[in-house]
């Protein structure tokens, strides 16, 4: 995964359906909050905030956003560290399904926005302590 420069305004202008594009905007204005950092595109249609540098004991390595969001047509994906580790507070968040490290929201004014904002956080958190099971990571920016 790289970062395209691509503007990230000009992305969210284009992003379907209309209530997909709203979610994007609120979660942009929460990520940029809860990260400190400014968005940046990064490959496709990923919206991310900060970067880091992982690798895998099996070799495997790349970059990746600290924090990052993706709108999708049915619902938008928010990237985090692992869905197991937040499994609390994934309980009390709201309408959503997981997968390993995605969480996939279809109505963000369903959730409650302090329970995802301390997921959020709890995210970069574990991140930038290098936290990831089977994984060493450096946080670039």
């Amino acid at each position: 995964m790289e970062r395209t420069g691509r503007d990230v305004d000009e992305f969210l202008a284009q992003v379907t359906p209309a209530k997909r594009r709203a979610d994007a905007a609120a979660l942009v204005a929460m990520m940029r909050e809860v990260s400190g950092r400014e968005p940046e595109m990064w490959s496709g249609s990923i919206v991310g905030f900060g970067a880091c540098r992982y690798r895998y004991a099996s070799g495997t390595e790349g970059e990746m956003p600290v924090l990052g969001f993706s709108p999708r047509k049915t619902s938008t994906t928010i990237y985090l560290d692992r869905t197991e580790a937040h499994a609390d507070a994934l309980a009390d968040l709201g309408p959503h399904t997981t997968g390993a490290s995605c969480l996939y929201v279809k109505d963000f004014d369903a959730v409650d926005e302090t329970v995802l904002r301390g997921i959020l956080s709890e995210s970069q958190r574990r991140i930038a302590g290098d936290e990831l099971p089977g994984a060493t990571i450096t946080v670039l920016d």
